[in-house]
Formats: structure tokens, sequence, C-alpha cells
């Protein structure tokens, strides 16, 4: 880890942010992720959805899944289900996984490829490693991350960007000596390729073992940090930060020219993150608005999911496409 590297010294880089005049996020909350069982039973760790869900708005929900070693016959999915009012982004690190969807789109997510999904009006999808995977067994390593619609975007039409490892816009920081990947959203004018309807940014950052990492930060957003692997501290006051713990940053106290997230790795890290502090780096603009939210579907209001359920039962948000039985040739017909 991770699948998409680069030497950061012959990268541009981001500017380097004035220690004095400029508003440093301090730390609201540390969240130590809760593992869960999902879909057919694999397991993922969750700082978020909790008590603090304001803290995280717009983002819903946030799956880290793995690193995990899967032996021959452990890799597992989800079956076929729905979604209606917001959008999936899947982050695959390490591994493959594939996705199919009624409305017949779908493909394979690898090795540092993100698919995002937004389901919106509703739709039904499934997701599940591919064969060779299942087969051979293999490293797999992904995150995926809900992000709400805004209650005027919760009806377009669904749509889907796939955004291949290559496509990612790769930054240094500042002193060449950390790498940062900028998925969606914007960070002192390098822009990522991913099109939003919700306002955010969307960072993968290694921060090379006892380096320090200032990203500037839009100061209408809000900002969390997960440990994807690795240990460091965030914000001034170098609040621990270790695998699958998420710090919640504090809004903005207006007082500077312009707001920033600092963050160091440790100097020594684990033997897993050699090559530095794995982190996810997100922010987005507040929606602000009412969330009523039941399993699979996130709205405004109690009438809306139940508007959803009965529009999934009457077969509204797509078919499920029949299976599709592999072609026998003539030897391997069977005899009658």
């Amino acid at each position: 880890m991770p699948a998409v590297t680069a030497d950061p010294l012959a990268l541009p880089r981001l500017p380097r942010l004035p220690e004095g005049e400029t508003d440093w996020r301090r730390v609201a909350k540390v969240v130590t992720a809760q593992r869960h069982l999902e879909g057919e039973g694999f397991q993922v760790r969750r700082p978020f959805p909790g008590p603090d869900l304001a803290l995280a708005d717009p983002f819903l929900l946030l799956d880290h899944m793995g690193a995990v070693e899967y032996a021959p016959g452990e890799a597992k999915g989800t079956p076929w289900h729905p979604h209606r009012g917001f959008e999936t982004v899947t982050y695959i690190i390490d591994g493959a996984f594939q996705h199919q969807d009624t409305s017949g789109g779908g493909g394979l997510i690898a090795d540092g490829a993100t698919q995002w999904m937004t389901a919106a009006s509703g739709i039904q999808h499934i997701e599940q490693p591919p064969p060779e995977l299942v087969a051979k067994g293999g490293l797999f390593h992904g995150v995926q991350l809900w992000v709400n619609l805004p209650r005027s975007q919760k009806w377009v039409p669904p749509r889907y960007q796939d955004i291949e490892a290559r496509d990612v816009k790769l930054v240094a920081a500042d002193d060449g000596s950390s790498l940062v990947r900028v998925i969606a959203g914007s960070v002192a004018g390098y822009d990522g390729p991913g099109v939003t309807y919700t306002p955010i940014n969307y960072l993968h950052a290694t921060v090379a073992p006892g380096a320090r990492l200032a990203l500037p930060w839009p100061r209408d957003f809000n900002a969390l940090v997960y440990v994807l692997s690795g240990r460091g501290t965030a914000g001034v006051e170098e609040i621990a930060l270790d695998e699958g713990q998420m710090a919640a940053f504090g809004g903005s106290h207006h007082k500077g020219t312009g707001d920033g997230l600092l963050l160091r790795a440790a100097g020594v890290q684990p033997q897993a993150s050699a090559n530095g502090w794995e982190i996810l780096v997100l922010g987005g603009l507040p929606l602000r608005e009412p969330v009523a939210r039941y399993g699979p579907f996130v709205m405004n209001t109690r009438e809306e999911i139940v508007q959803a359920f009965e529009d999934f039962q009457a077969g509204r948000m797509g078919t499920i496409p029949a299976e599709r039985v592999p072609h026998l040739s003539s030897a391997d017909e069977p005899l009658e």
C-alpha cells in the first residue's frame, strides 16, 4: 500500500503556509471506528455515523474495508440492494471490487481507482470481489464514503464516474516529503477529477515518517482526518491519532488570512506503514438540512423514506437482471 505512488520531489508542491497568519484548525473530537459486519459478512471499521453525525455533515458514512489478506474462498461482497438520496464513493487502494447495477452500468474498481455512484432518485446495485480474488485470495483494502445530496438534488437521475488511478491529481507537501492524492475537490488550486453535487474535498495522503503536512483548507468546510494505517498527530496541539481513529476539527476562528490543517507523522511507524502515515482527509460544505435515514435510503422526511420503500417494492428502482448461464460447447453438453 498504497496503489498510487510517485516521487514527491518530482511533483508540484503545496504552498508553505505562514505560521503566524494561518488560522490552524483545532481538533474538536477523536473517534475510534467501531467494527461492523456488512453485506455477506465482511468486516468494516466505521468511524461514523455516530452520536456526533453533525460533525461529519455533508458525509453520512465511512466504511474502512481491510487491509486484509484473504485466504482462498474468504472474500465476500454485498447482495443486490437499493439506494436513494445520496452518493456512494468507493475507493480501492489495493485489490479489486466489481460492481453491477440495474441501469446496466458497472465495472471493475482496482488498485487506486474510485467509482462514484450518484444513487439520487434511486437505483439497485451489487458489489462483489472478482472471481480471481475469491478463488485465490489476496490483499484487499478500500473505503466507501457516503456523501449526502441537498434536498434540491435528491431526485436527479443516477450517474457514474469511473476515476482511474492515473486520473487522480498528485501533489507534494511544501517540503517535498509527502504525497497527497486529490480525488475530488481542490487544494491550493490543485483540482481532483471527481465531479460533485455537494462541495467537498476528498484526499488520500502518505505523510513521510517524521514529516509535517500543512494543508490549506476552505474556511466554510468542515474537516475530518481518518487513519488508514500508521500513527501520527493532528492539529497544532498534536493529538495522537492511530489506525482506525478519526479526528474531527472544529470550525474556523476567522483570525488569520486563511485556514489550515496541520498533521504530523510519527518518526517511527509500524512495519506495515514503513512508507509513512496513510490518512484520508475529508471536508465539505455542511448542508444543515433535516436527515431522515433508514437502511439504504437517506432523505429529508419520514414520508420520503416511506415513499422510497414503496417505490422499491413496486419496482421503480430498476429490475435485477437475470443470471446469465455460461454457454456450453457441444463437447460439454450432457448426454441424454
